[in-house]
């Protein structure tokens, strides 16, 4: 039987991607071998504990919400990440994974909704991008930005502008949380008629950075 180790399970509303606003049971997994300078789950770096599938599955159905997200830390660095998604799409969740687009996401089953956190440079992660992703993404996917600057906005406007093939998935810009306003992107977002959807982190505005929301 696979196991995966985590740190945290909780339902909340989801805050991000296209299932802003739902009821959500989230599944934090353990690790991540990336560090954003804004990461605000560094808790999930490290501990956690050995579930089995069954054993997620089980209070996935105690939780009595449809949506599932599995995100981290950086999921896919477990190898049996893929195999939960699968099983929860099985038994009928509505499933989105939250990966931060450095490692392969093909293996992830189709009907999951791939959310995938693309690094700019003031990350400090923006090397760690596998853009092969981009070709794999579906109009099922989201594909984000996470904004610290005017600069980091402009490198994800030109990254955008540049490719020789449109995306099919819908491109989230994401400011980061007390350092871009919103107001500032949507002007800037605006300015240039760009066809991304500003996202704000919702769970923030409710429960500002408390862990676990």
């Amino acid at each position: 039987m696979s196991r995966l180790k985590v740190t945290e399970t909780f339902v909340s509303i989801q805050g991000e991607a296209d299932a802003v606003g739902w009821p959500t049971f989230f599944i934090r997994l353990t690790g991540c071998p990336l560090r954003c300078v804004y990461c605000d789950t560094q808790y999930s770096f490290y501990g956690g504990e050995w579930r089995t599938l069954d054993e997620l599955l089980a209070i996935a159905q105690e939780s009595l919400v449809r949506h599932v997200c599995v995100t981290g830390g950086e999921p896919l660095a477990q190898k049996a990440c893929p195999e939960l998604l699968t099983a929860l799409c099985d038994a009928g969740y509505s499933v989105s994974l939250e990966t931060s687009g450095a490692l392969d996401v093909a293996a992830v089953d189709p009907r999951v909704s791939r959310v995938v956190d693309l690094k700019t440079p003031e990350s400090g992660e923006v090397k760690r991008n596998r853009l092969e992703n981009l070709d794999l993404l579906t109009s099922h996917d989201q594909l984000k930005f996470v904004l610290c600057s005017r600069a980091d906005y402009e490198w994800a406007r030109d990254l955008l502008r540049g490719r020789a093939v449109p995306l099919r998935a819908q491109v989230l810009f994401s400011p980061v949380w007390g350092q871009v306003e919103p107001r500032d992107l949507a002007a800037w977002i605006l300015a240039d008629r760009l066809p991304v959807r500003l996202q704000v982190q919702l769970h923030k505005y409710l429960w500002g950075n408390e862990p676990g929301r």
